[in-house]
């Protein structure tokens, strides 16, 4: 397979970076319906016999399967979508996907979408277009379901997954997991156990709603006789947590959050003799945790608590210099990170409930997305087959609780599926969400596989999982 994928290598990166081009950005309503039918070509392609665009009330879905006619059936989670970029951020267009040599990692191809998750995703497709094009029979057949909205927290994925041939087909699965670029800067490799869920929500304040303050921008002369929307929001956001922002204080929120067990406090020791404070603060951009707290009980605090965090708060002016303003409304976005065994549906109606019983029951709360929390055990065979692909490259996995961010992996081990779930693939990447979002094609490091290293990896998956 190794020289297969490696003949192969200009057509799968020429197809990644006609991928990184067209993106499919649900928050702006671009790319649609082209994102998911240019997704279910990509996988007919590579030889998947059956790939469908299913529709939702919003962005389309994509459902395809591949019968190889082996024993074992594999579920694969994907999604097309990718997050918003302003270009005067970026050293290269973001849709460019430029190939450039990154000091210390190697070349990379940077471009919106590169590691999260087009990346991973064309090294999977590349690894099933080796199999193909050696005319070898895949060892797993495969059941795949990819989403264009998940970078809006994923509103409508179980349109998807619930339809009834859709989930017919992930009936007959081991298990359900995504490509992923595990690997650390140093080759190690993390391997989770689930995610934390989220909720993301738009908190608006405004004088029409409220019955007070003005309902248009008036000058800012009258606020000595006029109540303010934005101070309104602020005061409203107050609320929400602890004075030092840390904790959150909405009514009931801790009401169904799971402790961390004894195994879990165990694993999170362990893995924290493995893990590199250094490289986790890099990667937070900070020289502190919460409380000044040594790395151990920070990574405690960073698995187990629920969060609430403000993504952008905008109201009247923003311009350049100043402009005696009293605006009319103000409103912030948020994201709320959930533990087990809070839900979605819990943490939303908590969070009206508390507002509305502080006498906030005017700012309107926009609910745009997310999802529960996921959890799959350590001895799954989902799992045991990751490890065993790391241990025969030398590599000792780091196990984990649960990534700190989100994907909606509960849709496939909640009810009715009950589906191991989880993540998988030797690579680096970095910068998702962010400017200079990047995947390493070729790696300076021996330790840490480039593009056609994770499609091997992913291959060898494969025939794990047919054990």
């Amino acid at each position: 397979m190794k020289a297969e994928i490696a003949k192969n290598h200009d057509r799968s990166l020429a197809r990644l970076r006609e991928w990184i081009a067209h993106p499919a950005i649900a928050a702006e309503n671009r790319g649609f319906p082209d994102g998911a039918e240019r997704m279910a070509a990509m996988l007919r392609e590579v030889g998947f016999q059956h790939a469908e665009s299913i529709a939702t009330d919003g962005k389309p879905g994509v459902f395809a399967t591949l019968d190889a006619g082996a024993p074992k059936t594999v579920g694969i989670y994907f999604m097309y979508d990718v997050k918003q970029f302003d270009p005067k951020e970026w050293t290269s267009p973001p849709l460019e996907a430029a190939l450039v040599d990154k000091p210390g990692y190697g070349k990379v191809i940077v471009g919106r979408g590169a590691v999260n998750q087009k990346g991973p995703e064309s090294a999977f497709l590349a690894a099933l277009d080796a199999f193909r094009t050696a005319g070898k029979k895949l060892p797993v057949n495969l059941v795949l379901v990819a989403e264009g909205e998940e970078e809006i927290g994923s509103p409508h994925i179980g349109q998807i997954v619930h339809r009834p041939q859709v989930q017919a087909a992930l009936a007959k699965c081991t298990g359900v997991w995504m490509p992923h670029a595990t690997q650390g800067l140093d080759g190690a490799v993390t391997v989770n156990l689930g995610a934390k869920g989220v909720i993301e929500v738009e908190l608006t304040a405004s004088g029409a709603a409220w019955g007070r303050g003005p309902t248009r921008d008036v000058h800012s002369s009258f606020k000595s006789m006029v109540d303010s929307p934005v101070w309104r929001l602020v005061a409203a956001l107050n609320t929400l947590v602890s004075p030092d922002g840390n904790t959150v204080a909405i009514d009931g929120w801790f009401e169904h959050v799971r402790p961390l067990t004894a195994e879990e406090k165990a694993i999170i020791a362990e893995a924290a003799k493995k893990l590199s404070e250094r490289q986790f603060r890099v990667g937070a951009a900070t020289s502190k945790w919460i409380d000044d707290l040594p790395f151990l009980p920070a990574l405690e605090r960073y698995v187990s608590q629920p969060t609430a965090n403000i993504e952008g708060i905008y109201g009247g002016y923003t311009g350049p210099g100043g402009k005696t303003v009293l605006p009319h409304r103000a409103a912030a976005k948020l994201d709320f990170r959930l533990v087990p065994d809070q839900t979605a549906e819990e943490a939303v109606a908590k969070l009206k409930a508390h507002l509305a019983k502080r006498g906030f029951g005017d700012i309107e709360v926009n609910f745009t997305g997310g999802y529960s929390p996921t959890a799959t055990p350590a001895n799954a065979p989902l799992i045991q087959a990751q490890i065993a692909v790391l241990k025969r490259n030398g590599i000792e996995a780091v196990l984990w609780p649960r990534l700190a961010g989100s994907y909606p992996g509960y849709v496939f081990t909640d009810a009715p599926l009950h589906l191991a779930a989880g993540h998988f693939g030797l690579g680096h990447g970095g910068g998702a969400h962010a400017p200079d979002e990047f995947f390493v094609i070729e790696s300076a490091n021996p330790q840490v596989r480039g593009y056609d290293g994770m499609a091997l990896s992913l291959a060898e998956y494969l025939y794990e999982l047919a054990k």
